[in-house]
Order: structure tokens, then C-alpha cells, then sequence
């Protein structure tokens, strides 16, 4: 039966159930051929010297090892990854990955600790490092795009006495959020910004998009003189003029302040930047199938360390 066109949200992508996670990752020996199928696609190689002189150690380690008959080193899929020196075995490191591609509104550290029956300690540390896999530059933005800026965090009326700022409302207290959104691509770039002065949001947006490409921002002051650049005044009402509007970035702030509140409810400003991370890379990589979105982050896994005293120091 042919999928009507107006079926809601994007159902041309190749779905992976829940069942269907379990069984081509229930194990660790399939989650083990899974990663090292997408680690090393021509064949294992030595992360430290490149060799593909590599036998197979056994053992009773969580995963076999590999060993290197050029450098002698020792290694597993994990060694100098985003896994490295992680005790959880692999399956549930697969299941991680399928939790956070599948989820648009992201994975609690409760949640993840429950469905994979670690402790909420490691959960949490797991959480964060699937993050940093999401932190990788997109290339320059072709336009046309789209700019603007949120706050996030609690309001102030909200918080207790001891940790009110007494300074006003709106923003006060909570962290700016800058973002660019390019139409054609439907790609997002987001960062954490400790100001929205005109050098930090045109600088942004600058390095971000292609030198001459469209810009359309609201009325925000810090844009003015920003060459090829419509606005629209959000002040007076005004939230489409022609094809200024900011409508689409506006949606990606929607997701992850639904992020915020439904799943998340907190998220400390040391961290911000990482969850951050976390919706702009899952929403660009909405239209792949799950199973494509999984193998994007193994790719991005290697080489990237996060430790646990890093995230605490």
C-alpha cells in the first residue's frame, strides 16, 4: 500500500522497532560485529600504527581483543573512541545510540539508567558522551537562512530566594542560545553565548553562513548592519513579510525547550552546551533512516574522549 503524501511527520525514512533494536543488538557479540563492521569497513586496523596485521586475542573481557603483530599493541572496538576504557559492554551502548537517534525530545539519565539496568551515575556519564559525538562542525551555510536567539533555564520568580539574582525578568538568570537554520538544507548550527551584543551574533552568523548568503533575523538590534539581511517586527506583531520570517529556527527552539521541560526539566549551565549538541545534531539527522542515523554517530565516535572527572571537575 502506497504512503499517502500527506502522512504526518517524516514517514519516507526506514524505521527500526524497539523489537527489532533488541534483536540485532541483544547481545554482545552482535553489537561487537555491528561497531566493528562500521569501525573498520575494509577490515580491523591497528588505531595506534594502521596495520591490518591483526589477530584475535580470547579472554574473558567483555569484548574480544584484538592485538597488532607490527606495533604489538592490544586494543578493542573501543580503544580511543568515545567507549574508551567504558566497562558497560557494547550491547547496551548499541541500545544508547538507538534510545537517543529515535527520541526527538531526548533520553533522561533516569530513564536511560531503568531501560538499560545500569546505575543512574553511569547513565548519566553515557548521556554525555553520546553528546560529544554530536559535536561536529557543519560546513558553511548556503542560505537562505535563518538567525535568532533564546533563553534558557528557570524563571527567576520560580527559583528560591537564596538563588534569585533580583535583577528583573525576562532573561535574567537564564543562558543565551544563538541559532542559524539554513532553508535549503534544513540543517541547524546552535551555541551557548554570554552575550547578544551586534560582534557576538553577527560574528555567529558570519562564520556560519557562506560569504553573501541571505539572512532573515526579527528586529533584534545586534543584527543591524549585517550585510543581505531582511527582518521582520516580531514587536508589532509582524512574523512573515514576504520570505523574511524566522519560523523554522523558531521550531528547532521549540523542540528542545519541549526537551527541556518534558524530559529533561533542568539543564545546568555547565552543560548546556552539550544538550545543545545533542538537539541540533539529532535534528540534522532526522531524515536518515534510524539504522543510518546510528552508523552517523558511530562514525563520529572515534577519536573523542570524555571522561567521567572531566565532566565533574
Amino acid at each position: 500500500m502506497a504512503t499517502a503524501h500527506n502522512a504526518p511527520g517524516k514517514h519516507y525514512r526506514k524505521g527500526v522497532s524497539l523489537v527489532q533494536a533488541i534483536k540485532q543488538f541483544g547481545d554482545d557479540a552482535k553489537a561487537e560485529a555491528w561497531f566493528v563492521a562500521r569501525r573498520w569497513p575494509n577490515g580491523i586496523q591497528c588505531p595506534k600504527c594502521e596495520s591490518d596485521a591483526i589477530s584475535t586475542r580470547t579472554g574473558k573481557r567483555q569484548t574480544p581483543q584484538y592485538h597488532c603483530k607490527d606495533c604489538t599493541a592490544n586494543f578493542t572496538v573501543k580503544t580511543d573512541t568515545i567507549m574508551h576504557n567504558s566497562k558497560l559492554p557494547l550491547n547496551k551502548w548499541a541500545l544508547a545510540f538507538y534510545l537517543y537517534s529515535t527520541h526527538l525530545k531526548g533520553v533522561s539519565s533516569m530513564k536511560l539508567h531503568r531501560d538499560l539496568d545500569i546505575t543512574q551515575k553511569a547513565a548519566w556519564h553515557l548521556a554525555h558522551r553520546i553528546r560529544e559525538m554530536w559535536n561536529d562542525e557543519t560546513g558553511r551555510m548556503a542560505g537562505p537562512t535563518e538567525a535568532d536567539e533564546t533563553y534558557m533555564g528557570g524563571r527567576e520568580k520560580n527559583k528560591h530566594n537564596s538563588k534569585k539574582l533580583k535583577a528583573g525578568r525576562g532573561p535574567v538568570g537564564k543562558s543565551a542560545v544563538v541559532g542559524i537554520k539554513d532553508r535549503e538544507t534544513n540543517t541547524v548550527k546552535a551555541t551557548v553565548v554570554k552575550r547578544t551584543d551586534a560582534p557576538t551574533l553577527q560574528g555567529f552568523v558570519n562564520t556560519h553562513r557562506a560569504e553573501g548568503a541571505k539572512v532573515y533575523t526579527d528586529e533584534h538590534r545586534s543584527y543591524e548592519g549585517l550585510d543581505n539581511h531582511e527582518s521582520v517586527k516580531h514587536s508589532v506583531s509582524e512574523y512573515v513579510k514576504d520570505q523574511a520570517h524566522t519560523n523554522g529556527i523558531e521550531s528547532f527552539w521549540a523542540m528542545l525547550k519541549r526537551g527541556y521541560h518534558g524530559t529533561y526539566h533542568h539543564m545546568s549551565e555547565k552543560h548546556l552546551e552539550r544538550c545543545v549538541q545533542e538537539f541540533s545534531g539529532r535534528h540534522n539527522a532526522r531524515p536518515l533512516d534510524t539504522i543510518e542515523q546510528m552508523d552517523a554517530l558511530t562514525k563520529s565516535m572515534v577519536g573523542k574522549r570524555l571522561e567521567y572527572r572531566d565532566l565533574v571537575a
